[in-house]
C-alpha cells in the first residue's frame, strides 16, 4: 500500500504528465517523482514528446543536477513513483527500467501497466534486479492514470484515434430551432465544459457544412475568453468548399481532410500522430461516424428546453425498424449549473457492444 508521501507523489506525477506544454504526438504522457528514504521529493520529470528523455530519465537527470557538488546523489534506495510502467525498449532513448536499476533506486510505484508489447516488461525486469515494485494503487489514482492516455491506448489496440462525439440537445432531440439558430441551446457551464473537452483531445473535427455555416474557431478558451495553453489541431473533413477557419494567435494548426469517408479521415489523423478526436460536426457528420461504428463515446449536453421543430442531432442512420436501433450504455450523468441558475445535464454514453 502507498504511504502518504507516495500518494502525494503520484498525484504530482499525474499532474506533471498532463503538462499543457507537451506536444501532441503518438507517445504516452508520463510523469515521475523521485522520493528519498524519508519521503522527501528529490526530483520530478515528465516526457515532453518523441525523442526527448522519458519521465524517469528526466527525473533522474534533475536529481543528479541538483545534488550538491562533491556529494553523491541521494538516489540509492530511493522510490520512483511513475504513472506508467517503466519501459524496456531501446529506441531514440534508452530503457527506463534499466536506468532506474543503474541509479540504485530501491522501490518503484507503478500506477498503470504498459499495454504496448514493444515496451512492456519493466515490472518483471525491476523485480528480477531486486527492486520492490508496488502495483497496489488506490482506485481513484489508477483511474486517473488510465484516463491520462486513453487515446494512446486506444490507438495501440485499434490503429485509429479514439472518437468522442459531442452533442448539445433539447429534450426533444433538437440541435437547432426551425430557423437554424442554435446559440445557445445550453448554458454557460455546459459550453465551458466543451472548452475543457477540447484541451483533452488531440484534434477537433467538423465537416465542411459546419465550417461554412458557423465559421468556428474551434479553440479551447478560458471563461475570460483567453486561449488556453493546450490547443487541439483543428480539422475540417469533406470535399466541399469552405472558408479558412478563424485563426487567432495561439490557435492550433488547421488542416483539411479532403474526404467524406470517416475511416479515411481517421486514418489521416492517426498518421499525423493524433490519438483522440473530438467530433463537433453537424448531423450529417454525426450520422456518418455513427453509421460506420466509429464513435467510441458520446458526451451529450441535454438542455431543459423544448423546441418542437428544428434540426435533429444526427442525420439518417439507415435504421428503418426498432429492432435495428443503436443502443447506448449510460456511463455517467452530471448536472451542470450555470451562474444564472440554469442547469443542463451532461450524459456520457458509449455504444453498446454487439
Amino acid at each position: 500500500m502507498l504511504n502518504p508521501a507516495e500518494r502525494s507523489a503520484l498525484h504530482r506525477a499525474l499532474e506533471i504528465a498532463a503538462h499543457p506544454a507537451v506536444a501532441y504526438g503518438p507517445n504516452p504522457r508520463v510523469g515521475c517523482v523521485l522520493l528519498d528514504r524519508e519521503g522527501t521529493v528529490l526530483a520530478e520529470g515528465y516526457h515532453r514528446g518523441a525523442g526527448t528523455p522519458h519521465a524517469e530519465a528526466d527525473a533522474l537527470n534533475h536529481a543528479r543536477n541538483r545534488a550538491l557538488a562533491g556529494t553523491a546523489p541521494r538516489l540509492h534506495g530511493a522510490t520512483a513513483v511513475v504513472t506508467l510502467e517503466p519501459c524496456t525498449h531501446t529506441g531514440r532513448t534508452g530503457p527506463c527500467a534499466q536506468a532506474l536499476i543503474d541509479a540504485g533506486v530501491g522501490r518503484v510505484v507503478v500506477a498503470r501497466r504498459d499495454p504496448n508489447p514493444v515496451a512492456a516488461g519493466g515490472v518483471q525486469l525491476l523485480r528480477e534486479a531486486g527492486l520492490e515494485v508496488d502495483l497496489d494503487i488506490p482506485a481513484d489514482l489508477a483511474a486517473a492514470a488510465g484516463a491520462l492516455n486513453r487515446g494512446w491506448e486506444h490507438g495501440l489496440h485499434h490503429a485509429r484515434p479514439l472518437v468522442t462525439m459531442k452533442l448539445a440537445l433539447t429534450l426533444d432531440g433538437r440541435a437547432a430551432a426551425a430557423d437554424g439558430t442554435s446559440r445557445w441551446i445550453t448554458g454557460e457551464a455546459a459550453r465551458q465544459e466543451v472548452h475543457d473537452l477540447r484541451t483533452t483531445c488531440d484534434s477537433v473535427l467538423i465537416g465542411t457544412g459546419t465550417a461554412r455555416a458557423d465559421s468556428p474557431s474551434l479553440t479551447a478558451r478560458s471563461s475570460d475568453g483567453s486561449l488556453r495553453p493546450r490547443q487541439p489541431v483543428r480539422a475540417v473533413m469533406g470535399t466541399g468548399v469552405f472558408p479558412p477557419l478563424p485563426t487567432p494567435d495561439g490557435a492550433g494548426e488547421a488542416i483539411a481532410l479532403r474526404t467524406r469517408d470517416p475511416s479515411a479521415a481517421l486514418e489521416d489523423l492517426f498518421a499525423r500522430g493524433l490519438r483522440h478526436v473530438l467530433l463537433e460536426g453537424g448531423p450529417s457528420l454525426a450520422a456518418a461516424f455513427l453509421h460506420d461504428g466509429l464513435v467510441d463515446e458520446l458526451i451529450v449536453h441535454l438542455a431543459p428546453t423544448l423546441l418542437g421543430a428544428g434540426r435533429s442531432a444526427t442525420g439518417d442512420l439507415g435504421i428503418s425498424t426498432l429492432a435495428d436501433r443503436l443502443d447506448l450504455d449510460l456511463v455517467d450523468s452530471t448536472p451542470l449549473t450555470s451562474s444564472d441558475g440554469r442547469t443542463d445535464l451532461r450524459l456520457t454514453l458509449r455504444p453498446r457492444a454487439a
